[in-house]
């Protein structure tokens, strides 16, 4: 919403008088003054008219878990445990997850309610690297790499994967770093190499690392300077 509409559904005081006010440096936007009637305010955004709450910002959640293994990647279900029943916060329920993982999948999970921010790191035009250490059951063959730098075409959605990068670590083991994420897409490159995945576990999304020190279960906050954006209202939230 811009910032003009929103002062002028204020005790419907009408657009001209939100212009008016915006223009007398009546209103502040997160406690600086705003000149420009077309400010972008979301529902994160405090804004005040003379000193009076417009609009208080609801409180903006950007968490990073260690997602463990048998655990569901969603908010709510009726058969398993979620995430979300693993975190120990008074706002969980706004939260969406930003990048599932299989239920039998581990490491590096993101957690928020602000979809700006999830559409950034998710949005297949973002190309934002993912990584994962992944195993399987029998031994990678050795046109692997070259096959995943190629990509590979799948006939159900007439659509050919982005070349991806893969790093053999032994025989049955391997990282690989994708800029996409569809359905069990790793899964189904490795099948196409005739190789059954037996784990995966995803490493970083973009610059943020799960951290050595976050145990499977574990959670914190995702800190301003490591999501990349400007920092909001500060988030204080356990680490277990």
């Amino acid at each position: 919403m811009k910032l003009d509409r929103l002062i002028a559904k204020h005790r419907s005081l009408g657009r001209s008088e939100a212009h008016r006010l915006i223009a007398a440096g009546r209103v502040l936007v997160d406690g600086l003054c705003s000149l420009a009637n077309q400010h972008e305010i979301d529902r994160f955004t405090r804004v005040e008219l003379d000193a009076e709450i417009v609009q208080s910002p609801q409180r903006a959640l950007y968490l990073m878990m260690h997602k463990p293994a048998g655990v569901v990647s969603a908010t709510v279900d009726a058969g398993h445990r979620t995430v979300i029943d693993l975190l120990h916060d008074p706002d969980k329920h706004t939260l969406h997850i930003a990048g599932r993982l299989d239920r039998w999948s581990t490491g590096l999970l993101l957690l928020t309610n602000d979809g700006r921010w999830s559409k950034q790191l998710m949005d297949a035009s973002s190309k934002v690297p993912k990584t994962y250490v992944v195993e399987t059951d029998s031994r990678i063959p050795s046109d692997a790499v070259a096959a995943f730098a190629e990509g590979f075409h799948f006939a159900a959605e007439d659509i050919t994967t982005q070349p991806a990068e893969l790093v053999l670590l032994d025989d049955c083991r391997a990282r690989v770093t994708i800029h996409e994420g569809r359905h069990h897409q790793i899964k189904r490159m490795f099948g196409r190499l005739g190789c059954f995945v037996t784990a995966l576990h995803r490493e970083s999304i973009g610059g943020l690392t799960l951290p050595e020190d976050l145990l499977p279960g574990q959670w914190r906050e995702v800190m301003a300077e490591e999501r990349g954006l400007s920092a909001r209202s500060k988030i204080c939230c356990s680490t277990h």
